[in-house]
């Protein structure tokens, strides 16, 4: 009687152990489905992209792998968090617009997405400037796109760190006028009032003695050009 007992309870302790096992092994790691869940939106490659930007201007320091977990989602954080997005962790269409992306079944096109983001430096950097000096800033974007030195996209140029004062401290998030807009444009359909520079100050509040020494092209209100 004795030993039916033993194993009768034996085969419940087993039972319960196996049980629990297998519990723990279906559960699902909900912070893991969660992140999934939020980013549902965009596939493998979108996720490449947006690792491979934000690592490029210092966001990420994560694989390049596609994967949407916590680090990637920090990282979007983060660049929310430095760019006056709303902070959620989730690449929707504001988020794309201001990483220079058209997500899949977006309704917005690149070159939408490009002229925004163009005008609204145009409008941070040179909104006190003559025209020709606001084509000009967006000019000098356009050829840092085409040079070598440079990240190739509109939104690398601009995001890149430390290469623009209005994305330093914010002012890029302010809302471009109508006139920051045409200026863009007018740059992007090819008018270059700098003849190739790739640089800009305006010598009342450089303190790089770096930029002093570029060669100067030509000066447009407060904004010397060069290259």
């Amino acid at each position: 009687m004795k030993k039916k007992l033993f194993i009768l309870l034996s085969l419940i302790f087993v039972f319960a152990i196996t049980f629990t096992g297998l519990n723990m092994t279906i559960k699902p790691n909900v912070n893991t489905y969660k992140e999934m869940s939020a980013q549902a939106a965009t596939t493998t490659a979108e996720n490449r992209t947006i690792q491979t930007k934000l690592k490029r201007w210092g966001y990420y320091n994560g694989a390049i792998d596609g994967i949407y977990g916590s680090q990637t989602r920090a990282a979007v954080r983060y660049f929310q968090s430095k760019n006056g997005l709303a902070v959620d962790g989730i690449v929707g269409p504001k988020t794309a617009a201001a990483l220079g992306m058209t997500l899949s079944g977006s309704s917005s096109s690149q070159s939408s997405n490009d002229l925004y983001l163009l005008a609204k430096c145009v409008y941070a950097e040179a909104r006190g400037e003559p025209y020709t000096g606001q084509v000009a800033v967006a000019a000098v974007i356009l050829n840092r796109v085409e040079n070598a030195s440079f990240p190739n996209t509109i939104s690398g140029v601009i995001y890149q760190k430390g290469a623009f004062t209005a994305v330093t401290d914010g002012q890029i998030n302010l809302t471009p006028n109508s006139t920051a807009y045409k200026a863009a444009q007018d740059a992007l359909n090819g008018w270059d009032p700098t003849y190739g520079c790739i640089y800009y100050y305006n010598p009342a509040t450089a303190t790089s003695s770096w930029i002093w020494s570029r060669q100067v092209v030509v000066t447009i209100g407060n904004h010397v050009f060069c290259l």
